[in-house]
């Protein structure tokens, strides 16, 4: 057996550290992720995590329930913020997707290959933060029975959507990135089902993952198709991650209210959401590998590679937020200064100052490599982001319209316990889906890690010789 290729750094370089530690083989790799799924059963830290995920569900069905059978009274919006906690929950969880799309599509197109370890993970974060963000706007109906007539289908009365209106845009926009992200996270995951197939002590295993694998063999055919599939796939998805918090930022920006008809949205809305989608990456990823032993395959460098990109995406955020105070001074408008000293001076103005502190001076701290590489601090850190990016989209809904053009109808908002128990639900409905991901599903690619081991390597000079 040929030996592996050792490649000297060039005098002058530092090395950096490899995307997996050494001493790995083929076998080690398939072993140590399997048996996460396989043999390990079930462990009593996912038992009391899924505990409390679970019931966070069961109190989402609660607060729907009630939604349902007394109507959006019970939540805090009224007249002048009709838009409360529903949106600001819907842009959040949009935002959050966007992070497993970039690492699976558009790092995957740029041969990244650090992606490998945290790809699998990330593109689930996606569809569970979709599933969570496409329960609010139909909530948000008031009917949500009725919510099939946002789609253009043939009926009796004549009637079609409006298509001008942004809502009708998000439906478009929701529905084909929840589609195209599954399919890419379906066909990644094609060949590791068909190593559990193989693999699996149990005759239901069996049965299920060959399934699922479907009629997976391994052969050079079943290889070049998939390659072809996932390649196809990554090239739709990769303007999704644009197109589509372009277009819920439109929700906003086609409007004519001060602080959000900015043509600065949709660049300055996806950078947010790379921002806060790289900051759930981190705060599953450090806790995951810790707790699964998984530290030989999500290296530091992974999580140094992450924070690098939440810095340069968090810097862009609050380049959005310079500007935004820069037009409201620079347009003369008296409406744009006032929303912008609103923002500053206002009621809501510890929430806004906590926001440039969550987004904009906390992360700063990762310019320093110590800290970046301190697993404590990342994941503060990245909590702080999350809180961060939830709070932007609170003032940007909620202190642009609690003054609006008609001072009499001013009025302050707050949301209702019903709006924090349908929040705190989709964060137990997101946190149950990925625990059930992490219990039957591989959590890391086992075949593209098997692609990182030495024994993957091709000494081209030795073939080439021969």
């Amino acid at each position: 057996m040929s030996q592996p290729t050792q490649t000297k750094p060039h005098p002058g370089v530092i090395a950096r550290p490899p995307f997996i530690e050494p001493g790995h083989t083929f076998e080690t790799v398939t072993d140590q992720i399997g048996a996460i799924v396989l043999d390990q059963g079930v462990r009593r830290g996912w038992l009391l995590g899924f505990t409390i995920a679970f019931s966070l569900l069961m109190l989402l069905l609660v607060a729907l329930t009630n939604l349902v059978a007394t109507g959006i009274g019970i939540w805090g919006i009224n007249v002048p913020v009709a838009w409360g906690f529903d949106i600001i929950n819907f842009v959040w969880w949009i935002g959050i997707g966007h992070a497993g799309t970039l690492i699976s599509a558009i790092l995957l197109l740029l041969r990244q290959q650090w992606r490998t370890s945290i790809n699998r993970f990330a593109e689930a974060m996606t569809l569970f933060a979709v599933a969570c963000a496409g329960i609010f706007p139909v909530a948000h109906l008031g009917r949500p029975w009725l919510a099939y007539w946002l789609f253009p289908y043939p009926n009796t009365m004549a009637m079609w959507p409006n298509f001008r209106s942004p809502l009708v845009w998000d439906v478009f926009a929701v529905s084909t990135y929840a589609s195209v992200s599954f399919m890419f996270w379906f066909v990644g995951l094609i060949p590791d089902l068909a190593t559990l197939r193989d693999r699996s002590p149990s005759r239901v295993g069996r049965f299920v993952y060959g399934l699922l694998a479907m009629g997976w063999r391994g052969s050079a055919l079943h290889w070049h198709r998939y390659e072809t599939a996932y390649l196809l796939l990554a090239g739709l998805s990769t303007p999704l991650v644009v197109s589509v918090h372009t277009i819920v930022s439109f929700d906003f920006a086609v409007s004519l209210m001060p602080g959000w008809h900015a043509t600065i949205f949709p660049p300055y809305f996806v950078a947010g959401a790379i921002y806060a989608g790289f900051a759930m990456v981190l705060t599953l990823a450090i806790p995951l590998r810790w707790y699964y032993d998984l530290e030989d395959f999500i290296t530091m460098r992974h999580l140094d590679n992450m924070a690098r990109v939440m810095l340069a995406t968090g810097l862009v955020v609050a380049y959005g937020y310079m500007t935004e105070t820069f037009c409201a001074w620079y347009s003369a408008s008296t409406y744009e200064e006032f929303m912008i000293t609103n923002r500053f001076f206002g009621p809501y103005n510890k929430l806004y100052w906590s926001l440039i502190f969550c987004n904009v001076i906390a992360p700063q701290l990762m310019w320093f490599k110590k800290l970046r590489l301190n697993l404590g601090w990342l994941f503060v850190v990245s909590i702080i982001v999350s809180i961060g990016m939830w709070l932007e989209r609170y003032i940007i809904i909620v202190v642009s319209l609690h003054r609006d053009f008609l001072p009499s109808s001013w009025g302050m908002y707050t949301g209702t316990v019903w709006d924090w128990a349908t929040f705190l639900g989709t964060i137990g409905l997101f946190s149950s889906l990925l625990f059930l991901f992490i219990r039957f599903l591989p959590m890391i690619s086992i075949f593209e890690m098997r692609t990182m081991v030495p024994e993957a390597k091709v000494d081209e000079s030795a073939e080439a010789h021969h």
